[in-house]
């Protein structure tokens, strides 16, 4: 008996301990909303501000509403008695019962489900971030809303149940950690489609291929947006291990953290080295960017390498990114801040790398997701913003681009003492 209860005990500090660890890498990724935000203000132009700031506290609340009302229940179908329609049938998802300290004691649940929930509700917001930065300083405000109820209602889960959901590409053998795919590249699609319906911002590109800088407002503020988003992906990696209990993961845990840092580390620094070799100059904006991406590329798989491997996995991702973002300019594919390239052609480095230091990963398993994953993201979100673009529009007048979407689309301006319309 005595025994027993004590299996009991420590199955229930297992269980608090485990939800209190993926609680605390929830808020840590919920944090990335205020890096994404930050990263943004700082590389768009001071007239712009205001509207950044509203789109991404107005995405965010989106995401999480959409996601308990449907999309969690798409994701992850299993989970609910019935599947997805059941689930749907009680709207409120999980309702507010949770594990019972019986089914823990039996092994049943190692973690609250609620927690679960929150884990995941964050990352679909990240996802939203993403086409956040890439449509930025002319596309309507409302009409961006509109596709992120859609997004994150929708497209995205279906593509994350393909995986995390133990679907076809999960039963296939596509490996995906914490969301190169999923969530970067998931996020990079949706926003080249409206980009490429969207157009680029007046006067970014001039006749004869020429590509004139638009330089951001505060690059301060994008400084500590960047940094902010490489202390909230400690969260979105180390959470993906999903639980810390027990030597194996609790070690798993670190190595991830260590991991998922010296990427950081190498992207920013061979991002440095390049714009130093290519411009002649030590480019902040591509440092930033390099960081990042070397953060998205050893998100898909933090656990395999060695710390140098994911130094070596994360500077390919900062080299990239700088070749990325010129090669769009080249192309006249207007994305303000380099998000395409951070999460998406970087994201596809992430889960091609997954085959270098995980002697489970399947290179045709890993090309079958980056296509499926892109083709379904990218088509159903051209569909979404070409019924807007007829519908409602998704671009401001010239008048308004002039004067700054704050004015046109907000009714205020972030630095009303300071801003000039350019």
């Amino acid at each position: 008996m005595e025994a027993t209860n004590l299996a009991a005990q420590v199955s229930e500090l297992s269980y608090a301990l485990d939800t209190f660890y993926f609680l605390v890498c929830g808020a840590l990724v919920m944090w990335m909303a205020a890096g994404f935000t930050m990263l943004e203000s700082g590389l768009v132009r001071a007239k712009n501000t205001a509207e950044i700031l509203t789109k991404n506290v107005g995405l965010y609340s989106i995401a999480c509403i959409m996601y308990m009302l449907v999309g969690y229940s798409i994701m992850y179908p299993g989970d609910f008695e019935g599947g997805v329609f059941q689930s749907l049938a009680n709207i409120g998802v999980l309702g507010k019962d949770d594990a019972t300290a019986a089914a823990v004691a039996a092994g049943d649940s190692y973690y609250s489900g609620l927690s679960d929930f929150f884990f995941q509700v964050v990352f679909v917001a990240t996802a939203m971030s993403i086409v956040s930065g890439a449509v930025a300083e002319r596309m309507k405000l409302w009409s961006f809303f509109i596709f992120a109820v859609v997004l994150t209602g929708f497209i995205y889960p279906v593509q994350g149940f393909w995986k995390w959901g133990s679907g076809w590409l999960n039963a296939g053998g596509f490996l995906d950690f914490a969301g190169s795919g999923v969530v970067h590249m998931c996020g990079a699609a949706a926003a080249l489609a409206g980009v490429l319906l969207l157009g680029a911002r007046k006067g970014k590109y001039g006749p004869g291929g020429q590509v004139n800088a638009i330089p951001g407002a505060n690059l301060p503020l994008a400084a500590i947006g960047t940094l902010i988003l490489w202390l909230g992906w400690f969260g979105f990696n180390g959470g993906s291990q999903l639980q810390v209990t027990g030597v194996e993961n609790a070690n798993a845990v670190a190595l991830i953290f260590v991991n998922t840092n010296m990427a950081a580390a190498g992207g920013l620094v061979f991002a440095l080295l390049l714009s130093r070799f290519w411009f002649g100059k030590a480019d902040l904006t591509m440092a930033l960017n390099g960081a990042l991406a070397g953060l998205v590329a050893i998100t898909a798989e933090p656990l395999t390498p060695s710390p140098f491997e994911a130094t070596l996995i994360g500077a390919v991702g900062g080299v990239l990114v700088v070749a990325s973002i010129v090669t769009l300019d080249k192309l006249k594919i207007d994305d303000p801040v380099g998000a395409i390239s951070v999460h998406g052609v970087v994201g596809i480095w992430g889960l091609l790398a997954v085959c270098i230091t995980n002697p489970d990963a399947s290179l045709l398993w890993q090309l079958i997701g980056i296509v499926s994953i892109f083709a379904w993201v990218f088509v159903t979100s051209l569909v979404v913003w070409l019924v807007l673009k007829k519908t409602v529009g998704i671009r401001v007048s010239e008048e308004e681009e002039y004067e700054g979407v704050d004015i046109g689309e907000c009714g205020l301006e972030a630095y009303p003492e300071f801003t000039k319309a350019e």
